[in-house]
């Protein structure tokens, strides 16, 4: 039997069996232990001192960056030098020799490139070699200067009423590229792009023409006239003859600005602010994903630093601040403004100019949990971004908007998308953001916490800023852009003017890409 086996054991036998007895006492003392570790270490890392937090996951600005356009202008014209490295950049008509001879650097140049061993996976790795054309001041230094002396005048306004010099600074995105490109490479921080001094070294070639200045601060004629001069200029060089433009970047960030003589170079890579479906602002065929780039405004708002973020007490749940009436797809603002009006915890204003308006626009967006951003004359505007650096969740009712680096950052993460035929049923917004579970918000606003540095453009340019994520996007269509110079060099003219690919975006058809 079981007990006299036991009985008849030695004594250790016996000191086993009391080990035994014991055992599930121990077990479930261990158990509890471990229980009770685990339930701190989950709270620890749900408490707001926990390591998922604005403060950590905020990136403070860089001291030595100036993010101030008009700061960053005054130090860059102060020590601007008459004299410029020597390159390449030619004045007068090129002839059909000349243009040869450049054709065949390149080649020599591409083929060391290619097999001498200098990049193995030329071209799909950094750096990029940009060729800065050295253009005469009137497109350049003189309109900066222009800007400069002018730019404490608020009272100049458009005719939608917008101050001229604050849009200049939204659409400042030329001299931020610019000024970073022409820098002394030891003081550039970005080293995935890097300048070169001859033409056929080049990668793409970037072109330093304010077009957006130019508009709003010369006089309607004087404007037109320097537009044809520039495009005359830049036509001439032998870069763009052989590529007719394809591998050419132009800054075009506002919609008016080089609009007379933009289709003439139609083939270039545009900067923009957005892709306009209505053909008020862009023909089609102009403008499309796959050659051009979304650009972000530069914010009108200060940045709300990890102590603001930390601070802030959100109590309104929807904030708008701005135009309440808009043209084209902006026309959904006035019916927004009827549906929302007088609801609670949500605050509706008619934007006003100056320092007074942007504050209030500062303080609104700080305060609240969603901001609306509705479209405008365009399907964008720099309320977006004014509310993303202000660590307020995006609420986008814009239906054909496209967003800046989209192949890069996931907006998903930090804004809410919503359909503009959903918003027009009463009550149905404001429900569907209280819907929102908490846990969802506290994410996205911590995503905003980390996104806020990819919209803050820069001088010195930083490292995953705007300026360098353009020159990421752009490098993803290198390879598509040489197959196409190459493409035009041998393809009789109007050999197929039907394109085969699949074209998705609306805007372009099988007869509107340029590939020929």
């Amino acid at each position: 039997m079981a007990g006299r086996h036991h009985s008849a054991s030695t004594s250790a036998s016996s000191s086993g069996g009391v080990k035994s007895r014991r055992s599930p006492f121990l077990y479930f003392s261990i158990s509890l232990l471990l229980l009770s570790l685990l339930f701190y270490i989950f709270t620890s890392l749900s408490s707001p001192s926990s390591t998922v937090s604005h403060d950590t996951l905020y990136v403070a600005p860089n001291p030595i960056a100036d993010y101030s356009f008009v700061s960053s202008l005054q130090k860059f014209l102060d020590n601007s030098k008459s004299s410029t490295p020597p390159d390449d950049t030619v004045s007068g008509n090129v002839t059909e020799q000349q243009l040869k001879i450049f054709d065949d650097l390149v080649a020599l140049n591409e083929e060391k490139r290619l097999y001498g061993g200098e990049n193995r996976f030329y071209p799909l790795s950094p750096p990029l070699k940009v060729y800065v054309y050295d253009m005469p001041s009137k497109f350049t230094y003189d309109l900066l200067r222009l800007f400069q002396s002018t730019y404490k005048d608020t009272t100049t306004l458009t005719s939608n009423g917008s101050p001229v010099h604050r849009l200049i600074e939204q659409h400042s995105v030329d001299y931020w590229l610019w000024a970073d490109l022409i820098a002394p490479e030891s003081e550039r921080l970005l080293k995935n792009v890097v300048r070169v001094h001859k033409q056929e070294e080049a990668d793409l070639f970037y072109i330093p023409f304010f077009t957006t200045i130019s508009f709003f601060l010369l006089e309607k004629q004087q404007c037109k006239a320097l537009y044809r001069e520039a495009l005359k200029w830049v036509t001439e060089q032998p870069a763009w003859k052989r590529s007719e433009g394809r591998d050419h970047i132009l800054p075009v960030h506002h919609p008016w600005s080089f609009k007379s003589v933009r289709k003439f170079m139609k083939n270039a890579i545009w900067l923009l602010p957005d892709m306009d479906s209505t053909g008020n602002w862009y023909k089609p065929g102009q403008v499309y994903l796959e050659k051009d780039v979304i650009l972000p405004y530069v914010p009108n708002v200060d940045v709300c630093d990890s102590k603001c973020l930390s601070d802030a007490k959100r109590t309104t749940l929807l904030f708008f601040r701005g135009r309440l009436k808009r043209n084209a797809g902006g026309k959904i603002r006035a019916k927004l403004v009827t549906e929302l009006t007088g609801a609670n915890d949500v605050i509706i204003e008619e934007g006003t100019a100056g320092e007074g308006g942007k504050a209030a626009a500062q303080i609104g967006m700080q305060k609240s949990t969603f901001c609306l951003n509705p479209a405008g004359d365009t399907p964008s505007s720099a309320r977006l971004f004014d509310a993303i650096v202000s660590g307020c969740i995006p609420v986008i009712v814009s239906d054909e908007l496209e967003l800046p680096f989209e192949g890069i950052l996931d907006y998903r993460k930090i804004a809410v998308f919503v359909d503009s035929s959903d918003v027009m049923q009463p009550g149905w917004l404001l429900s569907f953001l209280r819907s929102i579970p908490s846990t969802q918000i506290t994410e996205m606003q911590i995503n905003l916490a980390k996104y806020s540095k990819h919209f803050l453009y820069a001088h010195p340019a930083l490292p995953m800023g705007p300026e360098d994520l353009v020159w990421r996007m752009i490098a993803g269509k290198l390879l598509n852009i040489k197959l196409h110079v190459r493409r035009s060099q041998r393809v009789v003219k109007g050999s197929r003017s039907l394109c085969t690919c699949d074209c998705r975006h609306p805007n372009i058809t099988s007869s509107t890409i340029p590939f020929s």
